[in-house]
């Protein structure tokens, strides 16, 4: 089983690949699902700023389109560019995405340098908008 540390390792190490020309704020996540493989995004900038994407979404979206639909647990860091990563919480946007395809019992997982934190999807997003509004 993969644990806490090993997934925010992942989201470190693809928080290098960000491309944030614009922000210079370098997102980096690591999705785990339950079948262990871990997907990493980071987020992705654009001049036109709406068609950038988050590293979070970049992560689920990689997941989703090789056929994975069940995940356990999400990392997450972020910060100034040449800085030491902060904690970083998923947008809104990211947020609606992982209810899209996750429980509230999701495990979101926050980092810096030197702790992590953990949340569960409903914690961060308690009225999740879902199959069941519609």
């Amino acid at each position: 089983m993969i644990d806490n540390k090993a997934l925010m390792t992942a989201a470190q190490k693809a928080r290098q690949t960000a491309y944030t020309p614009y922000s210079h704020y370098c997102v980096g996540a690591a999705l785990l699902t339950k079948s262990g493989k871990i997907y990493t995004g980071c987020n992705i900038e654009n001049a036109a700023f709406t068609p950038g994407n988050c590293a979070e979404r970049t992560a689920i979206f990689k997941a989703v389109s090789e056929g994975e639909r069940e995940f356990e647990a999400i990392a997450i860091i972020g910060g100034r560019e040449g800085e030491t990563a902060d904690f970083c919480a998923p947008c809104g946007v990211c947020r609606q995405v992982i209810a899209e395809f996750c429980g509230k019992d999701f495990r979101i997982i926050l980092g810096n340098e030197n702790s992590i934190k953990e949340y569960t999807l409903d914690k961060l997003l308690p009225f999740a908008f879902t199959d069941k509004d519609l």
